[in-house]
């Protein structure tokens, strides 16, 4: 991880959780958490975190590794499997109550914990919601994996043509990124189209590429663990009145998304206006999904912007993605999605590949 990351700032916040929960210490098993508090990137491991204690657990394997990136806590290396370390490291540390990660842990892994630490009393504690704001250094990664998105997608254009397979161009679009800095895909690339494009989440297929066909693709690059998410539909060929129709609506949403994705608005009141929007167009019956996630060391992560989201006050510095749709089964679909940075005025869209139709 970047030295230039505020690991100060990110373990305050984690002390006044531990004393906002009132449990004498926190046990952080998902695996973007130990990275995000420790600066520590590799798996199997675990942070123990209380008052007086700050330990890393992991294995041989990351010995030297955690030694390097996670120079605030101590090490712990376990050598006869994890959680059996975690029950070693809790009976040591006279804790009483202790917050663990309830969404991630498994039932297993909770009982045996239970069976092991007789008398200690656990509670589930929510962490993800620490990584909502973005510091300089995290916002500058993802406008890094926003750059890699964007040239690579620029790339990849004079390859999309008829009969060319939607795994192809996903290929090539993969090997862009890489090429240009990328660690890995964000996520699996999405290349649909034709009558493809009516799925959402249409991972890429054998399926050729026709003339005339809209094609959506949905991608991002990772850049120091940090993500991207773009989403850009073209038309090979000359553009039908009713795609184009379809296209200027969800075209017009995004653009009114970025308006009204502005800081102190709850997720649920910025979904709807978005939402109104494509309805009064004809088409918010198609627009089957939210309007937009959180983005960071995880593609989807908080805040959320949707009927079913919790943020009641979207914070400056925040990063999500504003990305309306429309699916229409048997014709195919329209999405266009920039990932943004939150600010007290109009969203900032940090992807910035061209959102004019394209027709090749």
């Amino acid at each position: 991880m970047n030295t230039n990351f505020d690991f100060s700032n990110r373990l305050a916040n984690l002390y006044d959780k531990l004393a906002a929960e009132e449990v004498d210490a926190l046990l952080i098993t998902k695996p973007v958490n130990v990275t995000y508090f420790s600066g520590f990137r590799g798996d199997s491991s675990a942070l123990l975190v209380g008052k007086n204690i700050r330990k890393l657990i992991t294995d041989g394997r990351y010995t030297q590794q955690a030694t390097i990136e996670a120079k605030n806590f101590t090490l712990v290396e376990q050598t006869e499997g994890l959680f059996k370390k975690i029950v070693d490291e809790l009976k040591i540390s006279a804790c009483k109550k202790i917050g663990v990660e309830g969404r991630v842990m498994t039932v297993a892994e909770r009982d045996y914990l239970a069976e092991e630490l007789k008398g200690i009393e656990f509670k589930s504690v929510e962490l993800d919601i620490l990584r909502q704001v973005k510091d300089a250094a995290e916002v500058d990664c993802i406008k890094r994996a926003c750059r890699i998105a964007d040239d690579a997608f620029a790339k990849i254009l004079p390859a999309i043509k008829p009969g060319v397979r939607e795994v192809d161009i996903a290929a090539e679009l993969e090997y862009f990124m890489r090429r240009l800095g990328s660690e890995r895909a964000a996520f699996t690339t999405i290349v649909a189209s034709g009558w493809r494009g009516s799925l959402p989440h249409g991972t890429a297929s054998d399926k050729k590429i026709c003339t005339g066909e809209l094609v959506t693709f949905d991608f991002g690059a990772t850049f120091n663990g940090y993500k991207s998410d773009i989403t850009r539909t073209i038309c090979v060929g000359r553009a039908s009145s009713e795609q184009r129709k379809i296209y200027n609506a969800v075209f017009d949403a995004q653009l009114y998304g970025l308006e009204v994705i502005t800081a102190g608005k709850s997720g649920v009141d910025i979904d709807a206006a978005v939402r109104d929007r494509l309805t009064v167009s004809g088409y918010g019956d198609y627009f089957v999904h939210g309007l937009g996630h959180g983005v960071g060391l995880e593609i989807h992560e908080e805040p959320r912007l949707s009927k079913l989201s919790k943020s009641e006050n979207l914070l400056p510095d925040s990063i999500v993605t504003d990305e309306p749709g429309v699916y229409i089964e048997n014709f195919g679909g329209v999405r266009i999605e920039d990932t943004v940075l939150v600010t007290t005025d109009a969203a900032q869209p940090l992807t910035l590949s061209p959102k004019t139709l394209i027709e090749l």
